[in-house]
């Protein structure tokens, strides 16, 4: 496979098309400079870490292998890499020389968010019916256990641009007749964009039924998330499944996450809910953007959500160039790689509380946030009642339960 020096960007953002610049690749360094044209536009697309400028400019090697946050984000990590690493390891291309720029090829216009990246090198598709899931559960425990996959293109074609470590489909999914489809460009009327998760090799066997009960919590406590459901398999073993938050009545929202908004590398973050929250006052310029962080840092911690890192967190934009702090999404019962938080709570990330929160909302005169952190505790309280209602069972119920009353208040 010749390597891709050069990839035109553009943007498809709510029906609105914009040829935004060029990545090139010289002397293993990549390079960009955004086309005149989109700059008349007053789009920024990058607040905090790529300069709006006409001048050909080009990112530190680290954290993102030479590419700017924006362009990071468009990469899949986690089950995409994987997926797609064993799909062109399968066709006999060495992965070692395999650049972010190629990558970025392959995401092409499949990719989360907005941005569009040609060329585009893509496996061949055709809209069809996706597999039974529990078949497509047993095939991405084979893939993750390093064996083959009789259907690794058609994972990759349905995942292949996901991000994060559980295996996930894209899918077009029709609430009215329960059918779900992929390799659809254009969705057919009736339906809607979804991604379905499915458990890892050393996931609870519940793991759906908790993020969904999770998912519950987090409404009663005041947080805005996509619509959630269950997906069943023939087997009665159910699947989690959202509503896609990038993608609004088939047309695209530009989405940026924290990590790359802020060039933090999630696997070794430094990044406090302090930085996120002056992150979200920049971007929306209200003071109510204190409060919907400060609100999830809270049931991060009571809720003990300790894979809180910095792609767990994102940001829209739309075609006004106006950002709002996206959804929230991957809450659930869980532990980082250490047992400590992934982003610090002012300063604290191995049993931060109520102390802590105060703290943060102290240094950003947050005056409310004694009633948000009720009003937190009162939602994850029915955690017991939720769960029983979502078949979730008493031991794992227990170990949730005993978990979230050692969080030091």
């Amino acid at each position: 496979m010749a390597g891709i020096n050069k990839l035109f960007v553009s943007l498809l953002l709510e029906g609105n098309s914009f040829e935004v610049g060029e990545l090139v690749l010289s002397d293993q360094k990549i390079y960009f400079r955004y086309n005149s044209d989109f700059l008349k536009t007053g789009l920024n697309l990058s607040p905090i870490k790529l300069p709006v400028t006409g001048d050909i400019v080009s990112a530190d090697k680290q954290p993102f292998d030479g590419l700017f946050g924006l362009f990071n984000d468009s990469l899949p990590d986690g089950w995409g890499r994987l997926l797609l690493d064993r799909s062109l390891s399968a066709k006999g291309i060495d992965i070692a020389r395999i650049t972010p720029m190629d990558r970025l090829a392959y995401v092409g216009s499949s990719g989360m968010g907005a941005l569009i990246y040609r060329p585009e090198i893509k496996p061949e598709k055709t809209t069809k019916f996706v597999p039974e899931l529990d078949l497509l559960a047993a095939e991405m425990n084979h893939i993750l256990q390093g064996t083959s996959s009789e259907i690794i293109e058609e994972l990759f074609i349905m995942g292949g641009s996901s991000g994060g470590a559980r295996p996930k489909v894209f899918v077009s999914y029709n609430p009215k007749t329960d059918d779900l489809l992929h390799g659809v460009d254009n969705i057919p009327e009736g339906y809607e964009e979804w991604i379905i998760k499915f458990p890892s090799s050393s996931d609870n066997r519940e793991i759906a039924n908790i993020e969904f009960a999770y998912h519950k919590m987090a409404q009663l406590a005041g947080i805005e998330m996509s619509e959630c459901r269950l997906f069943k398999g023939k087997s009665g073993q159910v699947y989690f499944g959202t509503k896609r938050f990038d993608r609004v009545a088939g047309k695209r929202l530009h989405t940026h996450t924290a990590s790359g908004l802020m060039h933090d590398n999630f696997r070794m973050s430094t990044m406090d809910y302090g930085h996120l929250m002056d992150c979200a006052f920049r971007l929306e310029k209200h003071v109510k953007a204190y409060e919907k962080v400060f609100r999830l840092a809270a049931f991060n911690v009571y809720s003990h959500n300790r894979d809180d890192h910095s792609k767990n967190f994102s940001f829209l934009m739309n075609a006004k160039g106006q950002w709002q702090f996206a959804p929230a999404y991957d809450l659930t019962f869980s532990y980082s790689g250490y047992g400590f938080h992934s982003t610090m709570i002012a300063g604290e990330s191995k049993n931060p509380g109520r102390k802590e929160l105060m703290k943060l909302a102290t240094h950003f005169g947050l005056k409310n946030a004694g009633l948000i952190i009720e009003e937190v505790l009162e939602a994850i309280s029915r955690w017991g009642a939720i769960a029983r209602e979502y078949g979730i069972t008493g031991e794992t119920r227990n170990t949730v339960q005993i978990a979230m009353d050692k969080i030091r208040d």
